[in-house]
């Protein structure tokens, strides 16, 4: 075969496949065109005569809207406010018959635009401060038809919504955290809300896409209610989100501090009583640290009424740092009044003894000297043993000496053991006691809370 031949094969076999090609891509066209066609002419035949002012089967069958919601982000939580914030994409599901139509696909997809063309639910949430529905970079807003006229309708939402907090257990408290919503303007004789996926599953809420700092998201529960009012019944759809505290900041912020603080206060007890100075600082400060703590606790707590349970262990606290305080001004009175009536005994002593000495003759020797001694010596030991005394160490005074002049020549009447120094019968009491009692109250404390709290939380789930 010539090489004309060759190349006037390639030329026909060339213009062939182009031929085809065009071809093809003409009747894909075509066909695209029919298709965009008919779904034009689908959507201007439902919107041919629709009234968006008038609900689904007005005057006729109540319209039922189903609801779900999937929680993007739970968080944050206001103790101060009382509120709490989620971004959430809140579905409603409805039927109207006047959007049924019949074409090649089965669900139209559209966008924003179509939803202010078509009636749809006057959803509001009644317990919610401030709600945005976000519009960048366009409205998100999902919208779909189905061919039996099942309209689904989805919004990414912000809501920032109230929880009404008691928190008489603060910090070991748990909140049941209230999301409702329903219809403004239709009562329940024209539109109820139902739950799309059944109790159980109709809100979502992901573990990743809780962020809360203080709390631990433990469950939500779903609810439905009536609410009557002079403008009809309405029907209420209720979301609770079952929150926990956490602990650990607060142990580490005030639960710990009040417990080192406690412990320095009863460490004075065993520092001699004599340590006036050193007595005195420690009460004072811990009494001012305590005083900072109960006042610092409450930055983080809106202005209750009534005591939380941090409020009770602060108070007890303060009143053992106090406590501990006025034990040490014990001990200095009835050490101060002890050593004033020793004071006095001797006194009273040297007054004898000089009383003695003057008696006996200025130089008489032998049997009356030693008469005048021993005469001196009962009259000391009479009048030591008389008075009495708050506390007695073991050996307070040393045995009177025989010889009236030699004890007045020793130069001083104070006993050689000061009544001001050595432990006081007090602080040996408190040294166990104070320990004792406080070590009971926190038992007593954390057993009562925390068993009332995981009660409460085991309420609150069913």
């Amino acid at each position: 075969m010539s090489i004309g031949s060759l190349r006037g094969m390639a030329f026909i076999w060339t213009s062939l496949f182009l031929f085809c090609a065009r071809s093809v891509c003409e009747t894909q066209h075509s066909d695209t065109s029919i298709y965009l066609d008919n779904i034009t002419r689908i959507l201007d035949r439902l919107l041919d005569g629709y009234d968006n002012r008038l609900r689904p089967g007005f005057g006729g069958p109540v319209t039922e809207v189903k609801t779900d919601i999937f929680v993007t982000s739970f968080g944050p939580v206001s103790d101060v406010e009382m509120e709490y914030t989620m971004d959430v994409f809140f579905r409603q599901t409805w039927i109207d018959e006047r959007l049924k139509f019949e074409g090649p696909i089965e669900i139209l997809r559209l966008n924003n635009l179509m939803v202010s063309k078509i009636w749809t639910p006057d959803t509001f949430f009644r317990n919610g401060k401030r709600s945005i529905s976000h519009n960048m970079t366009t409205p998100n807003k999902l919208f779909r038809i189905m061919q039996n006229g099942t309209i689904l309708y989805t919004m990414r939402l912000t809501i920032n919504a109230e929880c009404p907090m008691r928190l008489m257990n603060f910090p070991m408290d748990g909140h049941a955290c209230p999301l409702k919503f329903g219809s403004y303007a239709y009562p329940m004789s024209e539109i109820v809300y139902t739950w799309k996926k059944g109790p159980q599953s109709s809100v979502e809420v992901p573990q990743e896409s809780s962020s809360l700092l203080q709390y631990d998201l433990i469950g939500q529960t779903v609810s439905s209610e009536r609410l009557k009012s002079n403008t009809g019944e309405y029907v209420i759809m209720t979301v609770h989100f079952h929150l926990q505290r956490k602990m650990g900041f607060f142990l580490i912020q005030t639960y710990i501090p009040c417990i080192m603080t406690v412990i320095l206060a009863q460490v004075s007890f065993w520092i001699n009583k004599e340590s006036v100075p050193a007595r005195t600082v420690f009460g004072i400060t811990t009494v001012l640290t305590m005083t900072t703590l109960s006042i610092s606790a409450r930055h983080s707590l809106p202005k209750v009424s009534y005591a939380t349970a941090m409020d009770w262990f602060i108070a007890v606290c303060f009143a053992f740092v106090f406590s501990a305080l006025i034990e040490f001004a014990a001990v200095n009175y009835f050490s101060t009044l002890q050593a004033n009536r020793e004071l006095r005994k001797a006194a009273a002593i040297k007054a004898a003894a000089q009383e003695a000495a003057a008696v006996a003759p200025a130089g008489s020797t032998g049997n009356e000297g030693d008469i005048s001694s021993v005469d001196a010596s009962s009259v000391l030991k009479k009048r030591m043993n008389s008075a009495p005394v708050f506390e007695r160490p073991a050996k307070t005074f040393p045995n009177p000496p025989v010889n009236a002049q030699a004890f007045l020549q020793q130069g001083s009447a104070v006993p050689a053991n000061n009544v001001l120094t050595g432990t006081s019968i007090i602080d040996k009491y408190s040294r166990i006691l104070f320990p004792l009692s406080f070590g009971a109250f926190n038992l007593v404390y954390w057993i009562v809370y925390l068993t009332k709290d995981t009660m409460e939380m085991s309420r609150d789930t069913v």
